[in-house]
């Protein structure tokens, strides 16, 4: 009986040992987690700390790790969705940050060193930490210089584009494009930025649309209709990378086209009622 007695409280002192050490696990994981807000343009913070690092670790996002969820982390996370087949809509919650986690990793304790080290590391992940270094190398400590603040932007417009500039295009892709899927309008809008970086067109972005012949919308008025909030969606994913045109410099309608030169033209694919080509 006092055997018994024993082995039972044996039993329940090793059950109660086990719980406690999968509770402590438990707790260990979450502390490198998300917690349940849902993350958004302008929000700061240790979330962001981890969205960014995240991003980083599998190539998304090449900024600095600064806790500040601006545009550069905003349209990391829209590829991000995009490639992993979530909504893409610039947020990060339940469902994005559970797949996010899920693909990436993270070590809360080695980047918030190098913050507070004044670190400027844009490459987490992929590299063994132990030979990730901040600007500099790991030499002497140089004092901090002290920065000029970039000038504010209107509308915070990325990569060096104006305000005008996302207008234009905004006003071309919706001309051009309106009916046609989104994935569709920002390629039309990939295919103005490709001329744009070509040397056989006008370098910017009023060049390219309104040079002579270029465009239907601008020959038959519609460039001059109200853009959508998608059709100017549909410039910034184009700006910030997204070329699903996959480099094209030319597309058109094959139902309407006549000229034999555009049929000449090598094509690459068809998205919606374009086709493109280069």
């Amino acid at each position: 009986m006092m055997n018994s007695r024993i082995k039972w409280l044996c039993t329940t002192v090793v059950m109660v040992l086990v719980c406690s050490l999968l509770m402590i696990s438990s707790e260990g994981e979450k502390a490198d987690a998300f917690t349940n807000q849902v993350i958004q343009h302008g929000a700061t913070g240790d979330d962001v700390i981890e969205l960014q690092s995240r991003l980083q670790y599998i190539g998304y996002y090449n900024g600095k790790i600064d806790g500040v969820f601006g545009w550069g982390t905003y349209w990391a996370l829209r590829n991000f969705q995009y490639e992993f087949g979530l909504p893409i809509d610039g947020l990060a919650g339940a469902e994005t940050k559970a797949k996010l986690v899920k693909a990436s990793k993270y070590n809360e304790q080695f980047v918030k060193q190098q913050i507070n080290k004044g670190n400027k590391f844009s490459h987490y992940g992929g590299t063994d930490m132990s030979k990730q270094k901040g600007a500099g190398g790991g030499g002497k400590t140089s004092q901090p210089q002290k920065q000029t603040p970039s000038k504010p932007t209107a509308a915070n417009t990325p990569n060096g584009y104006s305000q005008n500039d996302i207008q234009i295009l905004a006003n071309a892709v919706y001309g051009e494009a309106r009916g046609e899927p989104y994935e569709g309008q920002v390629a039309v809008a990939a295919v103005i930025l490709n001329r744009i970086d070509s040397p056989s067109f006008p370098n910017t972005a009023a060049g390219v649309i309104f040079e002579p012949g270029a465009f239907t919308a601008v020959a038959d008025g519609q460039i001059y209709l109200t853009p959508n909030e998608k059709a100017k969606e549909a410039v910034l994913d184009a700006i910030n990378g997204w070329d699903p045109s996959s480099n094209a410099l030319y597309y058109f309608n094959p139902v309407t086209a006549t000229s034999d030169w555009i049929w000449s033209r090598p094509q690459i694919k068809q998205i919606g009622k374009h086709i493109f080509c280069k």
